[in-house]
């Protein structure tokens, strides 16, 4: 099996999240430049809630 080629350069992310940077320390715990805050309000205004909308429908 392949190994998996390293990406070069920066992923296209959306505007409000330019300069996001995110990563995962030695003891596991998610270490980010954004407050949750931030990314929960961006998440709610761009991301449908699809558990949500199901529950709406019925």
């Amino acid at each position: 099996m392949p190994k998996k080629m390293k990406k070069k350069g920066k992923p296209i992310v959306h505007e409000e999240l330019e300069g996001f940077d995110i990563k995962v320390n030695e003891f596991g715990q998610i270490q980010g430049n954004f407050e949750i805050e931030e990314l929960n309000d961006f998440l709610d205004k761009n991301v449908a809630d699809k558990k949500l909308n199901k529950s709406e429908e019925e």
